[in-house]
């Protein structure tokens, strides 16, 4: 049975070991985590995993390694432990731009295979979206492995490499869309003189209620929309409203834009 190791210990590193735990994937005593910070080390321990300072300590027993560090630090990061990282290791990583050619070449002499994630940060709440894209020499067992991962804090995807700028500039981004939607609706709430609990009791189990009809039922959102869009009534004011003001399209303009940052940092 391989063992699972992060490089990385901060908070996604720690959402995905409490979903990798709650869905029985590993047991506590196969998996390690990597972190400079005894503060962190510490949380982490509290959930019966093993931690340590040094990557390469975890590196010489764990065989799948999660790569959970910033973008800005990976090269370091895989300098110092690439001459651990041999043909027996799959590497995860999900750190945002990093593309597969770089992991795959600062690896190349161990043959390990590679994986790039892109997740988000509901991941932290056991509600992400990520995609997955495969190096060129993982494995359908690998993704299997990888997927299952995933999926225990949240729904994954299997997608070309190619896609990723475009899933980072929708569901990579797109919690903080939804958050300033979310802060819009309460503030319109509290514009018409509703109290603020209630504006935000009210808007986060509407979204939240919207959300789980649209997955449940099935139905196109446009169908769902026109259930609750009578002529003449008070919803179709409102539409015309959000249609005046190019809302559909502000949406799509801002995952484009963030789609194309993306692809700069990518290249840079």
């Amino acid at each position: 049975m391989a063992m699972i190791g992060f490089i990385g210990g901060g908070q996604m590193a720690e959402a995905l070991i409490k979903g990798i735990l709650k869905a029985e994937l590993f047991p506590p005593r196969e998996i390690t985590a990597a972190d400079p910070t005894p503060g962190r080390r510490q949380i982490l321990a509290g959930y019966g995993i093993n931690t340590c300072a040094d990557a390469n300590e975890m590196t010489a027993k764990c065989q799948i390694i999660i790569l959970a560090v910033k973008p800005q630090i990976m090269g370091p990061v895989l300098d110092s432990v690439q001459a651990g990282i041999g043909v027996d290791h799959l590497i995860i990583s999900i750190a945002a731009g990093i593309p597969l050619s770089f992991l795959e070449d600062k690896l190349a002499d161990g043959g390990c295979r590679v994986i790039r994630v892109m997740p988000n940060t509901p991941a932290l709440v056991q509600e992400g979206a990520a995609a997955l894209s495969p190096g060129r020499g993982a494995t359908d067992e690998d993704m299997a492995r990888a997927r299952a991962i995933f999926e225990a804090v949240g729904q994954a995807v299997i997608l070309p490499e190619s896609y990723l700028d475009a899933v980072t500039g929708l569901s990579g981004s797109g919690p903080a869309y939804v958050f300033t939607f979310i802060e819009a609706m309460i503030d319109a709430g509290l514009k018409v003189g509703l109290p603020r609990d209630a504006a935000q009791t009210l808007v986060l189990q509407t979204i939240l209620g919207s959300v789980k009809l649209s997955m449940e039922s099935g139905k196109h959102p446009a169908e769902l929309r026109a259930m609750v869009t009578s002529p003449g009534g008070t919803t179709i004011a409102g539409l015309h409203e959000m249609a005046r003001a190019g809302f559909q399209g502000i949406i799509m303009d801002a995952v484009e834009a963030a789609t194309r940052r993306s692809m700069e940092l990518g290249k840079s």
